[in-house]
Parts: structure tokens; sequence; C-alpha cells
């Protein structure tokens, strides 16, 4: 019997020979993003959370119809937290759908929902109090999904710092 000489094959655990190529490794395998699935669901999820804040939600308050003027006087803060409420909203609507601002608007929504819990449970006696719970564990969803552009969005604003 004749002995065949054979080199070992690389393995996965093999170090790469340059600094870039390193860099390239770990990078890849740092940087693992969701699934492809979870990819689309959660795009779709974006998007139908922003048409919700958009047009029922921010839509009233920013063009100022009645149902909620009189909800915002019965808090107390009157027409200015209205408008500031809806164009919130409205720019965490957009921002939504933006992929990099994706991930840290879903945050600042999570504390929009806080304070639109409080106040349905203070002043409004909890009545509608489950909608703005149902859309904060939404909007984690997106926050924990998006993390990694939300990681982007910070090392971007460093940068230009």
């Amino acid at each position: 019997m004749s002995e065949a000489t054979t080199t070992p094959a690389p393995t996965a655990s093999a170090r790469p020979t340059s600094p870039s190529a390193a860099a390239v490794v770990s990078a890849g395998t740092a940087q693992a993003g969701p699934s492809r699935r979870t990819d689309i669901a959660v795009r779709t999820l974006q998007i139908v959370l922003a048409l919700f804040l958009a047009i029922p939600s921010a839509g009233p308050k920013i063009i100022g119809h009645s149902v909620a003027a009189e909800s915002f006087d019965e808090i107390g803060f009157g027409d200015w937290f209205m408008y500031l409420t809806g164009g919130l909203e409205l720019a965490g609507a957009v921002a939504l759908v933006v992929p990099i601002l994706s991930g840290a608007s879903a945050i600042a929504l999570i504390g929009l929902m806080i304070g639109a819990f409080i106040t349905q449970v203070t002043v409004f006696d909890g009545q509608n109090a489950l909608t703005p719970v149902i859309l904060l564990v939404l909007f984690a969803v997106v926050a924990w999904v998006r993390r990694q552009k939300t990681v982007e969005l910070v090392a971007l604003v460093r940068r230009r710092v």
C-alpha cells in the first residue's frame, strides 16, 4: 500500500494572514443581520406601523380635528401639545421607514407610547390603555431587530462630531 501525502485543508479556525483579511472576517461574523424572512416581516411591520402613525394617529392632531382637540383639552395642555404630539408621531412614522433611522425611531416611539399609556391611565381612566401597550411591544420588536442600524447611526454621528 502506498501512502498518499496530503496537505491539510484550511479550517475555519485558521487565522487570516493580512490585517485587512482579519477585518473582513471579523466584520462578516460580528454584523450578521436578521434572516431574509425576518427582515421582510419587520419591514412590513414598519410600513404598517408608519401608516398607522401617519394617517389615523398624527393626521387628526396635525389638522386640529375637533375630536383630537377635545382630547388634548381634557389632558390640560391645549393645542400646542396636540400639534407637538402629532408632529412627533409623523416624524417617527417617516423615520421608521428610513433604514438607518428605523431602530432609533422605534426607540423614540417607545418613549412616546409610554407617555400615551400614562395619559390613558391617569386622564382617561384606562379606556384605550391597551393600544399604546400593543404599539410599544411592536416598536420594541422593530428596535430589537434593527439594533444594528442604531449602532451604525451612532457610529455615523460620532464620526461627524
